[in-house]
């Protein structure tokens, strides 16, 4: 009997302590939580102080220093104000979203920063198909996938392959790259800075194929303004692999590109006429894949 007793004793305090723990909010009863872990995480949201009384993994002030911005991390893409009067402020694209600073643009930035590279453009050719492709093309003219098998596009891609747009600078690539141009958004925060100049390059690429120029590491004849890279980035990967015979690849490069002085303009593209021009040919031949 003492037994039984001792069973419903149990019973009824183990309902009190559950039908309690679970009470519902109402007017000024906040309620209460059973387990406040599983309505509280303590994963971290970023530049959100979140502390609440039943807390038990640190302090106040443990939890605030915690909450506190961390450092992007190392591949993070900057984004710039979305309007004239903020834009370049996270990044160091200085030009606004307006018809006067696509113009801007369009008539400042005329030299790529980064030399052609066979390798770049290789590399790129994904994000191009990725990104431009698909309405531009993978030829450049302008009947990429969203413009055949009878899709409706409500604006005709732009076709790189015409007269105005293969004399284009590159300003006016890159501006509508970061801001989009009618219907096509902006790309700015899918592609980083470096990837944004090879998609041009790689533009570039396919205007020359279409007009039956060059345009790669060793040689451009589609215009004056972008660089070929030449043996610069062999160069480079050979000098970081060979620590321990530095004097000796340093007289190689001197060997293959004539005097020290004349090396950055090597790098250039512009080589010297006679036999230097014809190996500097093959040797660029010997390179392509």
């Amino acid at each position: 009997m003492k037994y039984n007793k001792n069973i419903l004793l149990i019973c009824a305090i183990t309902a009190v302590m559950l039908f309690s723990s679970c009470q519902k909010p109402g007017g000024n009863n906040p309620g209460s939580e059973y387990m406040p872990d599983m309505s509280h995480s303590i994963a971290y949201e970023a530049n959100t102080y979140a502390y609440y009384y039943n807390n038990t993994w640190g302090s106040k002030d443990e939890y605030y220093e915690s909450a506190q911005p961390r450092l992007p991390q190392k591949g993070t893409i900057a984004r710039q104000g979305r309007n004239g009067a903020n834009a370049g402020k996270a990044s160091t694209y200085a030009y606004g979203n307006t018809e006067e600073e696509r113009t801007r643009a369009t008539n400042e930035l005329i030299n790529n920063p980064y030399p052609i590279t066979d390798a770049g453009m290789k590399e790129v050719k994904e994000l191009y198909d990725t990104y431009c492709g698909i309405c531009h093309g993978e030829k450049g003219d302008g009947n990429g996938y969203l413009m055949r098998d009878g899709g409706a596009y409500p604006a005709q891609p732009a076709n790189f392959l015409l007269p105005e747009f293969v004399s284009a600078s590159n300003g006016r690539y890159y501006h509508a790259i970061m801001h989009g141009k009618n219907v096509m958004g902006s790309y700015s925060d899918k592609i980083n800075e470096e990837e944004r100049w090879n998609v041009i390059h790689y533009i570039r690429s396919l205007q020359a194929k279409e007009l039956k120029l060059a345009y790669n590491q060793y040689e451009n004849t589609l215009n004056s303004v972008d660089r070929p890279a030449g043996d610069m980035v062999v160069e480079a990967e050979s000098h970081s692999h060979d620590h321990g015979h530095g004097e000796e690849n340093h007289d190689h490069m001197h060997d293959a590109n004539g005097h020290h002085d004349d090396h950055g303009h090597e790098a250039t593209g512009h080589h010297d006429t006679g036999d230097h021009h014809e190996d500097d040919h093959d040797h660029g031949e010997d390179h392509k894949h």
